[in-house]
């Protein structure tokens, strides 16, 4: 037999050698844990919406970050839920200085100074229409909703956030986080920009949670049309431009090739994948209904992100897969 052709199969002979030819590679350090963060003491509890995803207080917050920390899971990403009688039309509980997510990251800062501290900056949580900007009639005001977000950015980093992410998907809002955040002080306070979030189906769980669905229409006209796979690309150039020290693709299975595009052409840049509530809960079904094993689908769907380029990857899941990964060492 004429044996020109090349041998791949020695690469897979035994997990030892598998391991040693894998490209993708998948740390604690590469994940993100999400919070959502309510009011009052005492408070975790599950949302039947999201599998393994409570509503906590800033107490058991510290608790569950704590634990997270041990796991080796050192960035977190908080997002508010406040009640309705809280909710108005600027969406004021969102910007003062005690808001919500502001005592949870001085909470978090002061309980666990090693714990890199994240903010989710949009008002859709805040506002009583729960859309993510000033409305003017039923049209969300682009210009006229920046200054929110900035305001909201600064309420944080003022408690102490070590990031800013805005996820309003306003034009400029990168460019608004950073000269707010610059002209009181907080230069040191970086941006991560959502910068290609799509018009996604995979959001359900997570509205349900956050308590942020829009009262009325939807956000098609502001988050991106999932049929454009460029734009993504110059979305995350345009943050860039405007100050932004990372960028992000959400979601991020069905966006891979965004993420990939991204990684070719900026291969230096800082860049997360949302592994969101969409894509977590379709694995916890297909588990539950015994058509494959939670652990392993985890991790391939977390490495095919990793894949295509992630730095990091913001996903429910992040205790989960380090504690996964640590026992397959």
């Amino acid at each position: 037999m004429d044996q020109t052709f090349r041998r791949f199969r020695q690469n897979r002979v035994n997990q030892t050698v598998r391991d040693s030819h894998a490209e993708a590679q998948l740390a604690a350090k590469d994940f993100i844990l999400p919070f959502f963060v309510v009011e009052g003491t005492g408070i975790d509890h599950p949302l039947p919406s999201l599998t393994g995803v409570s509503h906590l207080s800033i107490d058991k917050l510290i608790e569950a970050a704590r634990a997270a920390l041990k796991a080796g899971v050192d960035k977190v990403l908080l997002f508010g839920v406040v009640e309705a009688d809280e909710k108005a039309p600027l969406a004021p509980a969102a910007t003062k200085d005690d808001a919500l997510v502001s005592r949870a990251v001085a909470a978090l800062k002061k309980a666990l100074p090693a714990l890199t501290v994240m903010t989710d900056i949009c008002v859709c949580a805040y506002t009583d229409h729960g859309h993510c900007g000033v409305l003017k009639g039923q049209v969300i005001d682009n210009d006229a909703s920046l200054p929110l977000l900035a305001a909201m950015a600064v309420s944080h980093a003022r408690a102490g956030a070590d990031w800013v992410a805005p996820s309003a998907m306003m034009d400029g809002q990168a460019a608004a986080l950073r000269e707010g955040l610059d002209k009181t002080g907080f230069s040191k306070t970086k941006v991560m920009g959502y910068s290609a979030k799509y018009a996604s189906k995979l959001y359900g769980p997570f509205r349900d949670a956050a308590a942020s669905a829009p009262s009325f229409g939807d956000r098609k006209t502001y988050q991106m049309d999932p049929r454009n796979g460029s734009e993504g690309l110059d979305e995350a150039l345009a943050d860039l431009d405007e100050g932004a020290h990372a960028v992000m693709v959400k979601p991020s299975s069905w966006y891979l090739d965004v993420v990939h595009a991204i990684r070719q052409r900026v291969p230096s840049v800082l860049m997360a994948a949302y592994h969101t509530s969409g894509e977590t809960m379709m694995l916890r079904h297909g588990a539950a209904a015994g058509l494959f094993e939670w652990d392993d689908a985890l991790l391939e769907n977390l490495w095919s992100i990793k894949r295509a380029g992630a730095d990091w990857i913001i996903t429910y899941n992040a205790v989960e897969a380090a504690q996964i990964l640590e026992a397959r060492r």
